[in-house]
């Protein structure tokens, strides 16, 4: 195939894929396609690291406006190296406004924010390909030490960005803490979980995904109404995706916490689209339409997270799990359930369980990814180990007793998969697995059993769901279904749904994690409470309520429940189509 363009390999897909006889074949639309997402991906991306030589001007760059707009952010820590990011960007919302050229960067990193006491200095290169952004791995760092760092293009100087590294691997730790968060919908509400999670006293935060949203303007809509706009229809192209994360990376909010925290990043559907499956479109769209858009959804993805250059991506894939060690005392397993997945089963959405849902052979993580999970797991000798993911691991039951529903989209549609790790993790008779969720703009928490069908059976640890930055609206103390929901469900221990973060506490004995939810976010100024505590102990009793506050200005009941989430959804879904359909006619 290497020697056909890309528009022949497309037209080969669609031809193999579809026909009128035989329909939409999923099968070999995922085979076939993944080839062409392959040479798509890796042309974009051979120019991106500038494979040729690069000429670099060595006069100092001008600029029309200030270039660092879009702040300064650190990530990927390890005991001796981090990742240092900016992106050049003096009109961010129109492609950025730089020229069609390399700029050169320089950049510092300091153990003092004044920079007195220097300790690593030099230059990259801001290279068009990238929309200039850069990606600085720092290395010879010491472990578990604060850093100050900036950049400088010309005249202009960045933003002074703070980060820590991490502990040693052999290194026995005391405690660490952190926060976990996810699903920012910039329409929904304002960022301010992130005004007060740059207060609190972090070693890192872990973001699971749903970063941007590709809506165009009001098409996805929050029960309480949308107070901001996206700036532009329905994202498809390179430019498009560059343009929706600068307008979220602009967020003053979002921008403090990613200058006072080393992040580390995983992503979840809508960096794409709303529940794409590898390659396989939510629907609607024709082959080559998904297949550029998620070259170019990954590669500004890439642009604009503190990624190492491992994360490029190359061919079909942008490698993103990864692993990390805090010292000895937890191992991350940081998971990308989205790029690898099987198609959701029985058409996706709440469904019944059926022999395709239960089908031994599919998969969420995919072979690779699956095998280097177990490997990790096999090896890990820290007092937790911990799977930062997007979706919800336990089984969570909707419907009735009768007929019972479960979500597609979650491990519930991919159950062999999730037997698979929970029998490793039986077979290591492990007790100190703590999974960490995203992706259903609520906090839950929940128990994990070797057996959920019998709650008698060993607890292997804990899954702690955190709530939305914004997604969603402004939510409430619990839903018109909640009561149902965990009477069905007797592992689940706790729902809520104000917005939020979760800060998790951890020592060798004990994992603390605090939901911090604010009661609005339709409009600025919402305070921070913690709703509630709970704490994880190894002791086979699972976990214990600490601490349950009731929140001031909160509305205690929503009439909202469970579906509305997915109803949402499909409502702009439907409005997409609509703006499909009226610009044929014009």
């Amino acid at each position: 195939m290497e020697n056909k363009s890309l528009n022949e390999l497309i037209e080969q897909v669609k031809q193999n894929s579809f026909s009128s006889s035989k329909g939409f074949d999923r099968r070999r639309f995922l085979q076939g396609a993944g080839k062409v997402a392959g040479v798509s991906l890796g042309l974009t991306i051979a120019q991106s690291v500038g494979l040729n030589a690069v000429e670099v001007s060595a006069a100092a760059p001008k600029f029309l406006s200030y270039p660092f707009t879009l702040g300064v952010a650190s990530g990927d820590p390890l005991a001796d190296s981090i990742v240092l990011w900016t992106r050049l960007a003096p009109d961010p919302l129109n492609g950025g406004g730089m020229p069609n050229q390399p700029i050169p960067v320089k950049w510092e990193l300091s153990e003092d924010e004044d920079f007195h006491r220097i300790v690593k200095r030099g230059t990259e290169v801001a290279r068009p390909e990238l929309a200039h952004s850069v990606h600085v791995d720092v290395k010879g760092l010491k472990p578990s030490h604060i850093y100050y760092y900036r950049f400088k293009s010309g005249h202009e100087l960045s933003p002074v960005g703070k980060t820590k590294t991490l502990p040693s691997a052999n290194e026995e730790v005391a405690s660490m803490t952190f926060a976990f968060a996810s699903c920012q919908q910039y329409e929904h509400g304002y960022f301010t979980a992130y005004e007060h999670m740059v207060k609190e006293q972090l070693d890192f935060v872990v973001h699971l995904g749903d970063y941007i949203y590709e809506y165009g303007p009001n098409e996805y809509v929050a029960a309480s109404g949308n107070v901001r706009t996206h700036s532009s229809a329905e994202i498809q192209t390179l430019q498009d995706y560059r343009n929706r994360h600068a307008q979220y990376r602009a967020d003053a909010n979002l921008k403090s916490a990613h200058a006072v925290f080393p992040w580390i990043v995983t992503w979840d559907d809508h960096e794409v689209e709303n529940n794409y499956a590898n390659v396989i479109p939510e629907k609607g769209q024709s082959v080559e339409a998904f297949i550029q858009r998620r070259a170019a959804a990954y590669q500004a993805y890439y642009e604009h997270m503190p990624l190492r250059q491992t994360s490029l991506p190359h061919g079909a894939d942008m490698r993103l799990y990864r692993d990390f060690s805090y010292g000895k005392l937890a191992s991350f397993q940081v998971l990308d359930t989205r790029q690898y997945r099987d198609d959701q089963a029985n058409g996706d959405g709440t469904k019944p369980q059926t022999p395709e849902s239960l089908d031994p052979k599919r998969t969420l993580l995919g072979n690779e990814q699956e095998k280097w999970l177990f490997t990790n797991l096999e090896k890990s000798a820290c007092h937790w180990n911990v799977l930062a993911q997007q979706i919800f691991f336990a089984p969570r039951k909707f419907g009735t007793a009768a007929k019972p529903t479960y979500s597609m989209d979650a491990w519930d549609g991919y159950t062999a998969n999730r037997q698979r790790v929970i029998d490793f993790i039986e077979k290591k008779k492990l007790d100190n697995v703590i999974v960490l969720t995203g992706d259903v703009h609520a906090n839950w928490a929940s128990n994990l059993y070797a057996d959920f069908a019998n709650l008698n059976s060993r607890i292997i640890g804990a899954e702690f769901i955190g709530t939305s930055i914004t997604s969603g609206g402004n939510g409430a103390d619990k839903r018109a279904d909640t009561d149902k929901i965990l009477s069905q469900n007797p592992h689940l221990t706790f729902f809520n749904d104000y917005r939020g973060y979760v800060r998790c506490t951890v020592t060798p004995d004990i994992w603390q994690a605090d939901y911090r939810v604010v009661p609005f976010v339709t409009e600025p100024g919402a305070e921070i409470s913690t709703r509630a505590s709970f704490q994880y102990k190894k002791d086979g009793k699972g976990m214990t309520e600490v601490e349950v506050n009731n929140v001031p200005r909160g509305l205690k009941i929503s009439k909202e429940v469970e579906e509305d989430r997915m109803r949402a959804h499909g409502k702009a879904h439907e409005k997409q189509e609509l703006k499909k359909k009226e610009k044929v006619q014009q």
